[in-house]
């Protein structure tokens, strides 16, 4: 795939960059160099290459799965204007 100077400048007026001629014809060489980086990253044989997530094998930490409160039930009430035994004290609003 190559980028000429027209698609250069649509995808800056997408962008909204202000690019003029010159700009635009230094931009192409740059974006067909790099679309051709991204072409030979395709010919790259990886079909006995596993998905990893990080270049380091780490085990990930587990915890137990306990529902809590999270311990700041009056750390969280103390910032409301209004509250009582740890839960909002909001005005009615339905009569």
């Amino acid at each position: 795939m190559s980028v000429d100077i027209e698609t250069v400048k649509r995808v800056a007026k997408l962008a909204r960059i202000a690019v003029d001629d010159e700009e635009a014809g230094r931009m192409t060489g740059e974006l067909n160099a790099i679309l051709g980086f991204v072409e030979q990253l395709g010919e790259v044989d990886v079909t006995d290459v596993e998905p990893m997530t990080s270049v380091i094998p780490t085990a990930i930490k587990m915890r137990q799965d306990e529902v809590t409160d999270g311990s700041k039930a009056k750390d969280i009430v103390a910032n409301a204007p209004a509250g009582d035994d740890n839960f909002f004290v909001v005005p009615k609003v339905v009569e």
